[in-house]
């Protein structure tokens, strides 16, 4: 069964759309993102080759197209507000869980770009090291090297220093998917 570009693209939505919020920090700017990969995904739809990986090719769109709004717009105070604005009296304070989610979020929306790059393909979208590397274009070493900071910087700005709540921080950040 051979699927058409259109149930292809559409099948990878919610990655795309995880990704371009994780760059935006604002569901808005997210859809942008979205939006513009997919209207250049489709108009040039003949650079991609038929064997390709879709999906990396998607992401590799959307990731030129935010760089590229970063040089023309040169915005960056809007990040960690805008997601606790966004998510601000949503949760009940009872619950755990939803607590704990919400602090990593927070945490994870004043990572630096580089390191948060890094952690949304490696921690939430389950890249490999070497996926995410090609993806991002940078060695290897230097994407471990960010993730190993970003990971350590998001347990300290957490407070995480023992391993239950290490593993409660890993699971807010998979509830994200």
């Amino acid at each position: 069964m051979t699927f058409s570009l259109r149930d292809q693209l559409s099948n990878q939505l919610r990655s795309l759309r995880r990704y371009a919020l994780a760059l935006a920090r604002n569901r808005d700017d997210a859809e942008d993102l979205v939006q513009e990969t997919l209207v250049r995904a489709i108009s040039g739809s003949r650079t991609f080759r038929p064997n390709g990986d879709l999906r990396s090719w998607l992401f590799g769109i959307l990731h030129n197209v935010h760089v590229n709004g970063l040089r023309r717009e040169q915005v960056r105070a809007r990040g960690a507000s805008t997601i606790e604005s966004m998510t601000h009296g949503q949760m009940p304070p009872n619950q755990p869980d939803h607590v704990e989610l919400m602090r990593t979020m927070q945490a994870f929306a004043i990572l630096p770009d580089e390191q948060r790059r890094v952690l949304t393909l490696v921690a939430v979208e389950g890249m490999s090291y070497q996926e995410a590397a090609r993806q991002l274009d940078i060695p290897l070493g230097t994407l471990m090297s960010r993730l190993a900071r970003g990971r350590e910087a998001l347990r300290v700005e957490m407070g995480h220093r023992e391993m239950g709540s290490r593993d409660r921080a890993q699971t807010a950040l998979r509830a994200v998917r």
